[in-house]
């Protein structure tokens, strides 16, 4: 009886042993790692790279395939540029022979693609200003003047603004072009500069008879605009309609 419960205790204690021989065992193996096989392209050569397998979008980067066997077949959907740099950051790549020369080949080829989809024109350039507008001649002004009151009747003694005879028009178109000259023809006739006929511009005063009786505005193109006498308004009339005194320039 005592034999059999030594055996009993005997048995018993080699079963403990061997259940916290199991349980010891548990605790110092380490848990298997989440690796793929990184191997270098037609050689024998690969290594274990812990994480590289779930990097996302790693299948997005060209020819990973060719180092990472386990990726053939797998989606190339994702980000490149992000993929590369995670890929970059595990220590293990440091270790496969011609790795990271593969990946800074990569980001030279597909990085700068990417960046030119990215680009955007730049605004274009303003558009340059119309060049402003030559401002008229001072003859040219009091040929507008001149025009503005064709129409006005002429009245003796009148210097406008509504009815002229001949010098009052002269003197008052050339006072709202802003320049003051005689009133009367003999004293306009007499006071400018005397140019010829042949050098006529528009906007000089060109004074008609022997006695230089009247004075008219030439207008270019032959004409002149005058007020010319009762009965007959303010216009345009020919150059040569009358005798030709002088031409006077102020």
């Amino acid at each position: 009886m005592a034999k059999h419960r030594r055996q009993t205790n005997t048995a018993a204690r080699a079963a403990a042993a061997t259940t916290a021989l199991a349980a010891g065992a548990a605790l110092i193996a380490p848990a298997a790692a989440s690796a793929a096989e990184v191997r270098v392209p037609n050689t024998p050569i690969a290594v274990q790279v812990p994480g590289i397998e779930t990097v996302p979008g790693i299948a997005a980067i060209p020819g990973i395939d060719a180092w990472v066997p386990s990726l053939k077949g797998a989606s190339a959907d994702g980000d490149v540029r992000a993929a590369i740099a995670r890929v970059k950051a595990l220590p293990g790549v440091n270790n496969v022979p011609g790795f990271n020369d593969f990946i800074a080949n990569v980001e030279k080829q597909v990085l700068p693609a990417q960046a030119a989809t990215s680009y955007s024109a730049p605004a274009a350039a303003p558009k340059p200003k119309p060049a402003p507008k030559p401002q008229p001649s001072f003859g040219e002004r009091v040929v507008s003047i001149a025009q503005s009151k064709i129409g006005s009747p002429y009245v003796y003694g009148a210097a406008g603004p509504n009815a002229f005879d001949c010098s009052g028009f002269t003197s008052w178109v050339y006072a709202q072009a802003g320049k003051s000259i005689p009133r009367t023809s003999q004293s306009q006739a007499y006071s400018g500069q005397q140019v010829s006929l042949s050098n006529i511009q528009p906007g000089d005063i060109v004074v008609y008879y022997g006695g230089a009786s009247h004075v008219a505005i030439y207008a270019g193109n032959g004409q002149i605009i005058d007020a010319l006498n009762s009965g007959i308004p303010v216009g345009y009339r020919d150059l040569h309609m009358m005798p030709i005194h002088s031409v006077v320039r102020f």
